[in-house]
């Protein structure tokens, strides 16, 4: 079991005591980090002393930490986002190069106060949800670490899984925020796309590309977004966009029972199915749904033109350096290649298919609750088949990204070897604010073993 999480109404309740225990907080952050099990978790540390300074500086200039909203909490950054002097590796020795300044959410947040400890360690240039694919080792589940940890932000989930930081920052592709949150048991955010800027953030697939939150509980989770979001006009994405309500008696659509596909994993199955059972109990009304058009969504970005997506960003290098290229990252990217401008405009005229397709199913709920992933694997079973596993991973998360769809991703209940499943719920666009409460709920829920099972101790 990982150590006590950290979160940031404890800090807060914290600092409201004795704000100079902001410099506790500091030692104690890099005293877990340098006694944690895992060495692959981080692939830079910020300066202590210089954190200490920024620490007095805060202490100085804002002595009462109500004034700020994230005053003296610690977070970390993946490491394919920009932090001002330190490296953006993406996992790519080769392919660094030092930050001379902030992403537009590391600066929103440092202004709120938060403090960056170090950069985080990821699948190379954010390709994949299995968190193996790194030259800075691969990160494992906190729960047990013969299992992979989830990807692309894997380091970012078992830094805040294992007590480290309260917080962290992600990207979301085809569920790189929410699979590791899955497998580490916490909370992972996959915010509207757009909602947050993408300014400094090394883009995977830029026109799917979402900065992820992760942390222990909704509400952190929800606190974090909510100074981190905001308009860029330097990021071409940017959506400026007010949030939309749900009603308040909600329709929760699920997987039929010919769609659960859980890779002979009975207990995430039955877990699930446990997770449908806990957000009846919490008022929603349960409609089934054809997932067919949302998996066949999903599926276009390896099997289609976005593949070559990739190759924008980061094409030119690997094509010159393709020694330093992960082997299962290169070999995807080289795919890529194989993709026509005609590939890509049949891509886009297909997902236009799809998404009308998926609108009868819409209709019939609000929100989608679905496993956050179908199984976990162990690290030796990724290696040895590490494309075909992997694309099982994103088998209900990878959709959300095309559609622009907020979701979070929630713990709900473990398997008997002491593994963590996970569910996401899926709102509409622009549904982040309204989508957090049954989020948190549910959270509850399974975390006290629902009222369910209190219900039935009470007959």
């Amino acid at each position: 079991m990982p150590p006590c999480v950290l979160t940031i109404d404890y800090l807060r309740a914290l600092y409201a005591q004795r704000p100079s225990s902001i410099f506790d907080v500091i030692e104690e952050v890099f005293s877990r980090i340098r006694s944690a099990r895992d060495p692959a978790i981080f692939i830079s540390l910020a300066d202590a002393a210089a954190l200490r300074r920024r620490a007095a500086s805060l202490l100085h200039q804002v002595p009462d930490p109500a004034r700020l909203p994230l005053w003296g909490i610690p977070f970390a950054v993946k490491d394919n986002i920009d932090v001002a002097d330190l490296a953006t590796t993406a996992a790519c020795p080769a392919f660094a190069y030092r930050a001379n300044r902030d992403a537009a959410v590391v600066a929103r947040l440092k202004a709120a106060g938060a403090l960056v400890v170090g950069k985080t360690n990821l699948d190379q240039f954010a390709t994949g949800l299995s968190g193996t694919r790194s030259p800075y080792g691969a990160p494992r589940s906190a729960f047990d670490a013969s299992y992979i940890s989830g990807g692309s932000s894997s380091g970012s989930a078992v830094a805040v899984a294992s007590g480290l930081v309260p917080f962290a920052l992600g990207t979301d592709t085809a569920g790189s925020g929410r699979v590791p949150a899955a497998f580490n048991n916490i909370v992972g955010i996959k915010p509207t796309g757009g909602l947050l800027s993408n300014t400094g953030v090394l883009p995977a697939c830029r026109s799917l590309d979402c900065v992820s939150i992760l942390a222990a509980t909704v509400a952190d989770a929800i606190a974090v977004r909510r100074v981190a979001e905001g308009f860029d006009p330097a990021d071409p994405f940017s959506l400026r966009e007010a949030q939309k309500p749900l009603p308040s008696q909600l329709r929760v659509g699920v997987l039929s029972p010919g769609d659960r596909e859980f890779y002979a994993d009975a207990e995430y199955a039955a877990l699930y199915e446990h997770a449908i059972e806990i957000i009846r109990w919490l008022g929603a009304e349960i409609a089934f749904i054809d997932y067919r058009p949302f998996r066949d969504i999903g599926a276009l970005l390896y099997e289609g033109p976005w593949l070559a997506e990739r190759l924008v960003s980061v094409g030119r290098f690997v094509d010159t350096h393709s020694g330093e290229i992960n082997e299962t990252v290169r070999e995807l990217l080289e795919r890529a290649h194989r993709h026509t401008a005609a590939d890509a405009f049949a891509g886009m005229h297909r997902l236009k298919e799809l998404i009308r397709t998926a609108e009868a199913e819409w209709a019939k709920a609000e929100v989608l609750l679905l496993p956050t992933a179908p199984t976990i694997y162990t690290f030796e079973e990724t290696l040895s088949d590490p494309i075909r596993l992997n694309a099982r991973l994103g088998r209900y998360t990878q959709f959300a990204n095309f559609l622009g769809c907020p979701a979070i991703a929630v713990p709900a209940g473990f398997r008997k070897d002491g593994l963590p499943f996970g569910v996401t719920l899926i709102g509409p666009p622009f549904s982040d604010d309204a989508l957090a409460a049954p989020a948190a709920a549910m959270h509850v829920a399974a975390q006290s073993g629902s009222g369910i099972a209190r219900e039935n101790q009470d007959v």
